[in-house]
């Protein structure tokens, strides 16, 4: 009950965010965009065009698109090629990062088309996260005859050099994640420093709006690099900047989207009423003979141990994909990943078979009900975090070029799932199997990082993200043990909710 008074309550919050907007889905060429109009807004309602970050996509954006439109814009957001619901592929990738800056910008300024002709007057202005800061700062700059104001969310903006004019980018908002890498305050400290001079502070507007001068850089306290989207400061300065840029009064009490908490409340409640339910499935593993002497766990210091059967997979893994050519896959760094997945759960695999641990037995004319418990648990672990995911925070739905991927990555991501699940499940199993098992593969996929930075430093943005996903399903596989006493079914559907969640996320490359 408290679960499903969770998921009630925190969906109320987040749906009622976009009252009394108009809300359109649109078709731009070939982006799919959304227009978030509010109601009744006049002819004259200013424009913003929002642009997404690497692997991300416009339901990302969405607190933004509803905060400015609530308090009367016109707001435009898009997903660029390769991302979300936008089935052609991204050109150039990593290998050519010049043919990928003209595929955006060629987006952008077919966005930008569209955007000026919502506006009464051909002007808007364009906000742009991580990636997109850059490729919406040089829009701007290349448009400064209709472009009145430009707001980098963690930017980096290579374009605006020493010879850069003060105005170009026209009227430049900088907000910066308190707890992101400080080389992003500096770099905002750099772009404003244009028009400030070396003394530039945080929290200060130096320039002139009318001139196209005006900087300012915040800092929004206690976030990071995703959770500076979803913060208060952002949302308040995004709206005050736009409304100082177009001339409008300040709202005495402006709807600011900090949607965070009610999030975070949502996936609690998704994830608490996977408890009762998972109680339900069926038994499908032999229940063990009472234990005389009981069963003593293993000491991880033991090298016949759990201790290899984790050390050896972490290390060796990235070891030895180092020299070995990854890109085989149509999808940017998935194909390391899938790689990464894939031959650390052989390694643990051959492991543990040289330890000479038993596969769980399975129980006497249980294979339907092992088949009904796999389709249950699965069904669960994608749906059930997929589509509040695909709602409100980003796309999960895949276009179906994905869906090869989806199968490419599920099979990477396997072997791995049963490995884990047969090590950390297994009754001897040192304390604290599953916590030390996925510490490990975090930091294995950072030393691979370390041996290889200019092709996979992009996974580095991706690690907090995998570590919630395994404390999530965690709990997930916890409990379904505890209810079918067999680690496969546990294994099948985290694999195959790692697996669709990589594949619908990151870029897509031609």
């Amino acid at each position: 009950m408290l679960a499903l008074v969770a998921i009630a309550f925190s969906v109320f919050r987040l749906e009622s965010a976009a009252d009394g907007l108009d809300i359109r889905r649109e078709r731009v060429g070939d982006m799919p965009a959304t227009v978030f109009r509010p109601g009744g807004a006049p002819a004259a309602a200013p424009v913003v065009l929002i642009a997404h970050g690497f692997a991300g996509s416009q339901q990302l954006m969405q607190p933004f698109a509803t905060t400015l439109a609530r308090n009367g814009f016109v707001v435009v957001t898009f997903d660029f090629p390769g991302h979300g619901r936008h089935g052609a592929p991204m050109r150039g990738g990593l290998a050519d990062q010049e043919e990928s800056l003209r595929v955006f910008l060629a987006a952008m300024d077919t966005m930008g088309v569209f955007a000026r002709g919502l506006a009464a007057d051909g002007r808007y202005a364009v906000l742009g996260h991580s990636m997109a800061s850059d490729i919406v700062v040089r829009h701007a700059q290349a448009h400064a005859d209709v472009v009145t104001a430009t707001v980098g969310v963690s930017l980096f903006a290579p374009s605006i050099t020493a010879d850069t004019p003060a105005d170009r980018p026209r009227n430049l908002l900088v907000v910066v994640g308190a707890l992101e890498p400080a080389l992003l305050m500096n770099e905002a400290l750099r772009v404003a420093g244009r028009v400030a001079g070396p003394q530039v502070e945080a929290g200060r507007t130096y320039g002139d709006f009318t001139a196209g001068t005006a900087r300012r850089v915040m800092a929004a306290p206690g976030v990071e690099h995703i959770g500076v989207l979803y913060s208060g400061t952002t949302q308040a300065e995004s709206l005050a900047w736009m409304q100082q840029a177009f001339g409008r009064p300040a709202s005495a009490a402006p709807f600011l989207d900090v949607r965070g908490p009610a999030l975070g409340l949502l996936l609690l409640g998704v994830l608490g009423l996977a408890w009762p339910l998972a109680s339900l499935l069926p038994r499908v593993g032999a229940s063990a003979p009472s234990q005389t002497p009981p069963v003593i766990r293993e000491r991880w210091w033991s090298w016949r141990g759990s201790a290899p059967l984790v050390i050896v997979p972490a290390l060796a893994t990235p070891l030895i994909l180092w020299p070995l050519p990854t890109s085989f896959l149509p999808i940017l760094l998935g194909d390391y990943l899938v790689l990464h997945f894939g031959l650390y759960g052989l390694l643990t695999l051959g492991m543990l078979v040289w330890s000479g641990r038993r596969w769980p037995v399975l129980a006497p004319g249980r294979r339907v009900a092992l088949l009904v418990a796999i389709v249950a648990a699965t069904m669960w672990a994608v749906l059930a975090i997929g589509l509040p995911l695909d709602r409100y925070v980003f796309n999960v739905e895949p276009p179906p070029v994905r869906l090869p991927l989806i199968a490419a990555m599920w099979l990477g991501t396997l072997p791995y799932f049963i490995a884990d699940e047969w090590l950390t499940r297994d009754p001897a199993a040192a304390r604290g199997a599953y916590l030390v098992t996925k510490f490990c593969f975090l930091l294995s996929l950072l030393l691979a990082i370390a041996l290889n930075p200019w092709k996979l430093f992009f996974l580095a943005i991706i690690v907090p993200a995998v570590l919630l996903m395994f404390i999530v399903y965690g709990l997930f596989s916890r409990w379904i043990f505890r209810a079918t006493i067999h680690p496969l079914v546990a294994a099948i559907a985290n694999a195959l909710a790692f697996g669709f969640l990589i594949a619908v996320t990151f870029p897509l490359v031609g």
